[in-house]
């Protein structure tokens, strides 16, 4: 097991709350109708912009795209921030020669920020955004990317992430799979996608893919 990829968004950046915020304002200027609660936008977070928009407003789906892009870049270094002890965990597990990536299905200009922000962009080899495949998570083929970019197969890799998206994506692809346990979803949503584990800190995954490889 050498080989690490990593969701972003409420994985390893808590941009949850910058999410949020992006959708309610989205949704107050087209829908002014109705109101949003953070649980009603929760089923929005993981999939892409355009899959959740064409859902909801097919005619306008691209205006909404931009509309939301806008706000999310404008308050983007305001919003997001840190989980306790994840960045800490990747310099850790770099440091150890792990095959580290990113995939996932935001646009890659605010990924390479949310990198950059956080001074973690050095720490991954490559970086599968929704710009790079014609398949999004679930699929397979963001994960497959990954692997053919660092050089790896699916039985030495695991992806790791707080959605569904995530956690099928890696069985899709025939990884293992991971689920962060602070998820904005929660445990019990997390435990009904039968990941190989749910982690509760980055100290819990490095003992896990320390046992996996004795146990290999």
């Amino acid at each position: 097991m050498d080989t690490l990829l990593f969701d972003l968004d409420g994985t390893l950046l808590d941009t949850n709350p910058l999410i949020i915020a992006s959708f309610r304002h989205t949704f107050d200027y087209y829908f002014p109708e109705h109101t949003y609660r953070d649980e009603d936008i929760y089923r929005f977070i993981g999939p892409t912009l355009e899959k959740s928009f064409r859902e909801l407003n097919e005619p306008e789906w691209k205006e909404m795209q931009a509309f939301y892009r806008s706000f999310n870049i404008a308050m983007h270094d305001q919003l997001v921030a840190e989980y306790p002890g994840v960045i800490e965990g990747l310099y850790r597990l770099h440091a150890k020669g792990y095959k580290m990536g990113i995939v996932t299905s935001k646009g890659r200009p605010v990924v390479e920020r949310g990198l950059r922000l956080f001074n973690i962009d050095h720490l991954f080899d490559v970086v599968v955004t929704a710009d790079d495949v014609e398949n999004e998570k679930p699929h397979a083929e963001p994960v497959e990317r990954a692997l053919q970019a660092l050089d790896s197969s699916p039985e030495r890799a695991v992806m790791v992430g707080d959605n569904d998206t995530d956690i099928f994506s890696g069985k899709n692809a025939g990884t293992k799979t991971v689920a962060v346990g602070w998820a904005l979803k929660g445990r019990p949503f997390l435990e009904s996608l039968e990941p190989d584990v749910i982690i509760d800190s980055m100290e819990h995954f490095e003992a896990w893919l320390d046992e996996v490889s004795i146990h290999a």
